[in-house]
């Protein structure tokens, strides 16, 4: 999964997507966990990472991760898989 090659992305967690021209806000950790997809971290990893740093168990974080990932491909911010193939 990678984020769109034409969204940019800012340290302070705002997204713009030029096609649509809409710009998009992230908490902290919606920043941590962009970067991380964006440096082609799989679900596994990223899940070590964040319960490695805060106070929270699997299960919850794995529900909040896929309905992240899903507001992003709601956005259609992410691309997807028939774009990988081409």
């Amino acid at each position: 999964m990678k984020l769109q090659k034409n969204v940019a992305v800012s340290e302070a967690g705002l997204l713009f997507n030029p096609v649509t021209g809409e710009s998009y806000s992230l908490n902290p950790i919606g920043v941590e966990i962009l970067n991380l997809i964006r440096e082609d971290k799989n679900l596994e990893s990223i899940s070590k990472i964040i319960l490695g740093k805060y106070e929270t168990d699997k299960a919850t974080f794995e529900k909040d991760y896929h309905d992240f990932i899903g507001i992003l491909e709601h956005y259609n911010l992410l691309e997807s898989h028939e774009e990988k193939k081409a």
